[in-house]
């Protein structure tokens, strides 16, 4: 069977690049091996967000009365939440699968194999291609903890599918993911711990916001280890899980009737023939590309999403397999990695975009912080009685905006407006310039 591209890997990266090129006219066929849509649709983000969504609802109406409504005997029913989530999940996925057979995409399930760049064996059958895109994502990595594999222990995926709360959890990695389960937890009435092993939650979000996060979660009931190794876990005889860390003032340990190892994300590049290909890979094992067109240093094979190991964001990915599509086609295209936005659907959201203070200062930059309460913008006072944010804007010595940090609902939609600019290379006083309906909380932007 000849294709003119196959592609390795249905996720974000993978059914965006089968889709645009098969629009293009080209002869494509997609191999997934588990579930199109991959971990994001199917064990991520949106499965995440749905549990998350059901949790900040919840926690909207044992807060009704701050806005003079009676809500009484708030309650919740765990095994229909997950089930929504389930829904939800095989909703989207038919609609991939949909858009697929609409774009004439050829998908074959099972597990793909490189034999060199222009052959794809899966199964018993040999597939041939003129281009290769590979998608194959990552997977949860689990720390070389002493005692971790003698213990019960979540990741993600099992946490997702939790339908008896634990009356306790303690969670390794306090990273978007772990930040998020806490949330979800902490709404469900679970006591959650939370330990990290650098100073603050939330590396590479703005410290002084992640900071800020982490305070307003101490007052719902998280409790925090912060700069914190775990050196053990065992099995209490309570049956219970047992978790020892290392700090600079001693040892310490908490114990919890459950445990999620949430410490990171690892390119998937093994089990699939990428030997075979003779790629290019930084020390940390990701494939290098050219960064405009997302080819490798094997010509005519692109890679696109978290084996890239710039970005491990749906997102990302989305853009990375648009533009190999567009380089394989013809079309003029650039990946620019200077505005992508990232998000904590906690609740309250955080939204960053651009440079960090952090990183401003470890390059030199000439910068400037200017930074507003959210409750500039009256929208965001009508609708969070008792609550406040801040927007945080970092421009250069000309005022150009390098960065964005937003806490407070909704930051996730916010953000991408902040994005664009930073992407056009804006002023702040370009903000003036367009018109933004009003009461919105976008509004905030044109305060400052």
């Amino acid at each position: 069977m000849d294709f003119q591209l196959a592609i390795i890997g249905g996720g974000p990266a993978g059914y965006s690049a089968a889709e645009a090129a098969g629009k293009a006219g080209l002869s494509v066929v997609l191999f997934e091996k588990n579930s199109l849509g991959g971990v994001c649709l199917n064990e991520g983000c949106i499965p995440t967000k749905t549990l998350l969504y059901s949790a900040k609802v919840l926690d909207g109406a044992r807060n009704a009365s701050k806005y003079a409504v009676k809500a009484e005997g708030v309650s919740f029913d765990l095994p229909k939440i997950v089930s929504r989530k389930q829904k939800v999940v095989r909703k989207l996925v038919l609609g991939i699968k949909n858009k697929m057979n609409e774009s004439g995409v050829t998908v074959v399930s099972g597990e793909a194999y490189i034999q060199d760049k222009n052959t794809i064996k899966c199964g018993d059958d040999i597939y041939k291609c003129e281009k290769l895109i590979l998608c194959t994502g990552s997977k949860t990595f689990i720390p070389p903890i002493s005692g971790i594999d003698k213990v019960s222990y979540w990741t993600h995926r099992e946490a997702l599918d939790c339908k008896e709360l634990p009356e306790s959890l303690v969670i390794i990695g306090g990273g978007v993911i772990g930040m998020e389960f806490a949330s979800y937890f902490c709404s469900l009435g679970v006591k959650v711990t939370v330990i990290e092993m650098t100073s603050e939650i939330l590396g590479g979000i703005d410290k002084e916001l992640a900071s800020l996060l982490r305070a307003e979660y101490t007052k719902k009931g998280i409790s925090f280890m912060l700069d914190a190794k775990v050196t053990e876990i065992c099995n209490a005889d309570s049956g219970k899980i047992i978790v020892k860390y290392q700090t600079a003032d001693g040892d310490g340990c908490v114990e919890s009737e459950k445990l999620l190892v949430s410490a990171g994300r690892h390119a998937c590049t093994e089990g699939y023939g990428l030997e075979n290909l003779s790629l290019e890979f930084t020390p940390q094992h990701r494939i290098i590309v050219d960064t405009k067109t997302m080819m490798t240093s094997v010509d005519g094979v692109y890679a696109c999403g978290d084996i890239t190991g710039f970005s491990m964001l749906a997102h990302t990915a989305v853009r990375e397999a648009e533009v190999a599509v567009n380089h394989i086609c013809g079309t003029d295209d650039n990946m620019s990695y200077k505005a992508i936005p990232g998000v904590v659907y906690t609740n309250p959201e955080v939204a960053s975009v651009g440079m960090t203070e952090e990183m401003a200062k470890i390059v030199g930059f000439d910068y400037k912080v200017v930074k507003l309460p959210m409750a500039y913008a009256g929208r965001f006072v009508a609708e969070n009685e008792g609550v406040n944010g801040v927007c945080k804007i970092i421009t250069d010595s000309k005022s150009h905006i390098i960065g964005v940090h937003i806490l407070g609902n909704p930051a996730s939609e916010l953000i991408v407006i902040a994005g664009m600019m930073i992407e056009e290379g804006r002023k702040l006083e370009d903000f003036k310039k367009y018109v933004f309906p009003h009461p919105t909380v976008g509004e905030i932007f044109r305060e400052f």
